[in-house]
């Protein structure tokens, strides 16, 4: 499906065709075994970061990963350029072709590993590969560009994969409250809505934070009604 229309986010000029999921939560894993230790080893969860082209999703990743994150950033050329929109996004030179990683250690026992999907349709098919045993995911979005999320979040309602929508703030982009976000992409009431600057630690943190209580919450009222 090709979306055209780049107006701002409002309830009667954007939405998302309808599509819903059920939500369910996976745990990635231990960070390694520690038998015999004193201190367990720290909870290893895993986290997807997706949203279109040119949204910041390599952005948000390296921002608060506490390791060098892995990139595979290849730069854009004339090849690509009938099928890369770079419709509001003129001055990016790179892409993403397989996918970001980092890793953060949010509390002494819980770690969260990161991958950045890649955003051009033409790399979709990895997405199912990055996405199993994912706890929940980031869907970064742009409010220039907000047709671009589309996408991921029918992507991951269909596979009940519990998410944050997480609005990426561009310098000298206009900025919507969050319900007005939520009408236009017409979201669950439960689906988080955070505004967040992707260069920055700190509110990239906040944005993790919302996606793993979130997901948990999820899975907890999942289970009750089981």
């Amino acid at each position: 499906m090709v979306f055209t229309e780049r107006s701002p986010p409002r309830a009667t000029a954007l939405r998302r065709p309808a599509g819903r999921g059920r939500r369910a939560t996976t745990v990635f894993g231990r960070a390694g075994h520690g038998r015999g230790r004193a201190t367990p080893d720290p909870l290893a969860l895993k986290l997807l970061v997706a949203g279109g082209f040119g949204v910041g999703k390599t952005t948000l990743v390296g921002a608060v990963s506490e390791i060098r994150p892995l990139r595979t950033e290849e730069l854009l050329t004339e090849a690509g350029r009938p099928v890369d929109d770079t419709s509001g996004v003129e001055a990016k030179r790179t892409t993403t072709v397989a996918m970001d990683f980092g890793r953060i250690t949010l509390r002494e026992d819980l770690v969260l590993y990161l991958f950045g999907t890649p955003g051009q349709d033409r790399f979709w098919f990895l997405w199912d590969e990055l996405a199993r045993g994912a706890l929940g995911a980031v869907v970064l979005a742009d409010t220039r560009r907000l047709a671009d999320c589309f996408a991921a979040v029918d992507y991951f309602e269909r596979r009940g994969i519990a998410f944050t929508l997480a609005v990426n703030c561009f310098d000298g982009a206009d900025r919507y409250p969050e319900d007005a976000v939520r009408d236009a992409l017409d979201l669950d009431a439960g689906v988080p809505v955070v505004l967040c600057d992707a260069r920055d630690r700190e509110s990239v943190k906040r944005v993790l934070v919302s996606v793993v209580e979130h997901a948990i919450a999820t899975g907890a009222a999942g289970r009750r009604t089981a």
